[in-house]
């Protein structure tokens, strides 16, 4: 019971952060020092993934008619736009899905740890106050996927692919801040990044549970089942919320917790002071 208790834990933070620029993955780990899953070390690197899936799923769920690009009102019909914008997410998911899929293992070994982690939290931080300071006054260049270009969109791949090498570094986060700086508006740049997360996450998502193989217990399969389907619960109304933020904020207050936070993971593992 007490494992199954942890599994909702894990569910509202993950549900909570990834689609905040606060980093899940950091967060997750953070959490794993204090609330550690009863589980073994293969079980914990796949679930810390495949737990997005429930996450994921929200996406899909509160934004199906803006995704499927098929139309109910005549058979067979095409809706290009929606394909063309799967062309240019795919183009954004080539740079991390290259580098995870050559060097995955060895980034997760040399990078996923409280330095790294606490590093990416206030460097991306005071990007985020800088860039929302630089972009004040200025008005977005793109402010629809639709005008988001093929150059544009690789561009945002690019820092989606820092995010996967630095845990810590947040993939939304990242992708978000890229594009706000070529020019993107704030909720473009956020509907963009959430739809760039469902074949990265289903893509990552697969390669771990191939990795770790189908043998759960019954125990781990309940503890993956709670954390993904808390998940995305959560994820529902974290999703509603930030887009309705963004309209009238800016990012600046993720910025500043990044930062706090940051620092207060250095001095819990007595790496300053």
């Amino acid at each position: 019971m007490i494992e199954i208790i942890k599994a909702i834990f894990f569910g509202i933070v993950e549900g909570i952060t990834e689609w905040l620029p606060i980093s899940s993955t950091g967060h997750l780990i953070l959490l794993n020092e204090f609330i550690t899953l009863d589980v073994s070390e293969e079980f914990w690197s796949m679930f810390e993934v495949v737990i997005q899936l429930g996450a994921i799923l929200a996406v899909v769920i509160l934004f199906w008619n803006e995704i499927w690009p098929f139309s109910g009102k005549e058979k067979y019909f095409i809706r290009k736009d929606k394909f063309n914008m799967w062309f240019k997410i795919v183009v954004a998911c080539i740079p991390a899905a290259v580098v995870e899929l050559a060097w995955g293992d060895e980034i997760e070994e040399l990078f996923y740890n409280p330095i790294v982690i606490a590093g990416a939290l206030i460097i991306f931080g005071i990007g985020f106050i800088l860039i929302e300071t630089r972009n004040k006054n200025k008005v977005p260049k793109i402010n629809t996927i639709d005008e988001i270009t093929y150059k544009a969109a690789f561009i945002i791949g690019m820092f989606q692919l820092i995010a996967a090498i630095f845990p810590g570094t947040s993939r939304s986060g990242a992708t978000i801040l890229g594009g706000i700086l070529i020019g993107v508006s704030r909720a473009c740049a956020a509907e963009f990044t959430f739809f760039l997360a469902i074949p990265v996450m289903f893509g990552a998502s697969l390669i771990k549970v191939l990795k770790f193989g189908f043998a759960f217990t019954a125990m781990e399969g309940i503890i993956l089942l709670v954390g993904c389907v808390v998940a995305f619960v959560v994820s529902i109304v974290v999703i509603k919320f930030l887009m309705s933020y963004i309209k009238k904020h800016d990012f600046k207050i993720f910025g500043y917790y990044r930062i706090v936070l940051g620092c207060l993971v250095l001095l819990y593992f007595g790496l300053i002071g």
